[in-house]
């Protein structure tokens, strides 16, 4: 059975944030937080959006009256997966137990 690497894609709101740069560092610490000592081997960092427009790099976060959503991309490797399938299913339930209440999508499974 193949290794495979899953990414994930998670929505972040943090409350009483004034930048947007605090607002991805609070993210990044609040679910590396939630994920330690049980997931650790999750990486976390801030998700990118590609423009419409101009196809440039944008940040997938956004402040609004004090209140942030930030886009969060989560990369897990599973081990000895039966199927792509069946290794996004693990790396949505290990990291779901983690983020309860938080909205995970799986983006992409690679076999290794």
């Amino acid at each position: 059975m193949p290794d495979y690497t899953v990414t994930l894609e998670s929505a972040w709101l943090i409350k009483d944030v004034k930048t947007l740069d605090d607002a991805i560092g609070i993210a990044i610490s609040e679910a590396g937080k939630r994920l330690n000592p049980g997931a650790k081997y999750v990486e976390v960092e801030a998700g990118m959006l590609a423009c419409p427009y101009c196809d440039k790099e944008l940040s997938s976060a956004i402040v609004v009256a004090d209140t942030a959503l930030v886009g969060l991309v989560l990369e897990m490797k599973v081990f000895r997966g039966e199927s792509a399938e069946h290794a996004g299913r693990i790396a949505k339930s290990v990291i779901g137990k983690a983020f309860r209440d938080i909205p995970l999508k799986i983006l992409d499974v690679q076999e290794q």
